[in-house]
């Protein structure tokens, strides 16, 4: 089981070994103020384990600094653009600076929900039917192909910014303008109705695998950035009370998503689960998932018996097995 692996590594684990390490926080997303709840909750968990820790803002310091502060690993807890979509881990790639998560490829894909869905789609993986939208698009061809309700959300954001549930297509003209103060590019797709999932990812190519399945049950069924982080009415249930096979086809189905756009280290896959039908739909990848009081990974490796400051810990320890300034 990952759980015991995990404590097995760590307590081989020379902390030495792990040198000087950079947490970098904040940023400069849509995502900062979660990004530096992460990114403080990581720093106090290293330090706690005696990790030599520091916490570095590219959001207030130019991110070329980091070569100036000798860190020989960063742990990164940036959420959203300029930290989760493949800038950041190019820059240190350059800097030949071992980073935990995902590679610039793989960051970039699961960035844009749009190419995410291609890339699924391509591989024979479930996700709810979407289009692009502009300025242009003709509302009405656009619910008789998506139907009612839809989702309008912004390609490149995360925690739910800018998103809104439509019930009419009097309603698309809004939810786009506020998607599109927000990105470029805007996605619509169809609005699976059943249980709301995530799936953590650990591992890279055959030897990922998937931790439990949580189920989520937010306020009146809105799980906003509000219920996302800061309410205490929203539930999490891990175990879901879902059947066996459940699970173990929503994990098969996040592990394949997770395997298709080459994630590596970590990742969640968030996942609808249709009432009518009892099939899993993806709905995106989140390649630096959020580490706050309120987050997933954290929760789902509690379950596999492995606590927030050894997942953060273990979690910096495989970019020890890097060769070429990214975490395998």
């Amino acid at each position: 089981m990952w759980g015991d692996r995990v404590k097995s590594q760590l307590s081989k684990l020379d902390m030495k070994s792990l040198g000087r390490v950079g947490v970098l926080l904040g940023g400069r997303s849509g995502e900062r103020e979660i990004s530096l709840m992460s990114g403080n909750g990581v720093l106090e968990a290293l330090l706690s384990k005696g990790v030599d820790a520091h916490a570095f803002d590219p959001g207030l310091r130019c991110p070329t600094e980091l070569a100036k502060e000798k860190f020989d690993r960063v742990f990164i807890s940036l959420h959203g653009r300029y930290g989760e979509d493949g800038t950041i881990q190019g820059l240190l790639d350059l800097l030949e600076l071992p980073y935990t998560g995902s590679g610039v490829l793989a960051s970039a894909l699961a960035i844009d929900k749009i190419v995410t869905k291609q890339v699924w789609i391509s591989n024979s993986l479930a996700t709810p039917e979407f289009e692009e939208l502009t300025a242009n698009s003709d509302w009405n061809l656009v619910v008789k192909h998506l139907g009612l309700p839809l989702i309008v959300k912004p390609a490149h954001e995360g925690s739910s910014l800018g998103l809104t549930k439509v019930k009419s297509v009097d309603e698309l003209p809004a939810a786009y303008k506020l998607a599109a103060g927000l990105d470029k590019k805007v996605i619509a797709e169809t609005c699976i109705i059943g249980d709301e999932l995530t799936c953590p990812l650990v591992g890279q190519g055959d030897t990922a695998e998937a931790l439990p399945v949580i189920k989520i049950i937010p306020p009146q069924a809105n799980y906003d950035f509000h219920n996302k982080y800061f309410s205490d009415e929203t539930q999490y249930l891990c175990p879901t009370g879902l059947a066996d096979e459940v699970n173990e086809r929503v994990q098969e189905l996040a592990l394949a998503a997770y395997k298709a756009l080459g994630c590596r280290t970590w990742g969640r896959a968030d996942v609808m689960l249709d009432h009518k039908t009892g099939k899993p739909y993806l709905l995106e990848m989140n390649t630096s998932p959020g580490m706050t009081s309120h987050s997933l990974v954290p929760m789902a490796a509690k379950a596999a018996g492995v606590s927030y400051a050894d997942l953060v810990l273990w979690l910096l320890s495989q970019t020890l097995q890097s060769k070429e300034g990214a975490a395998i």
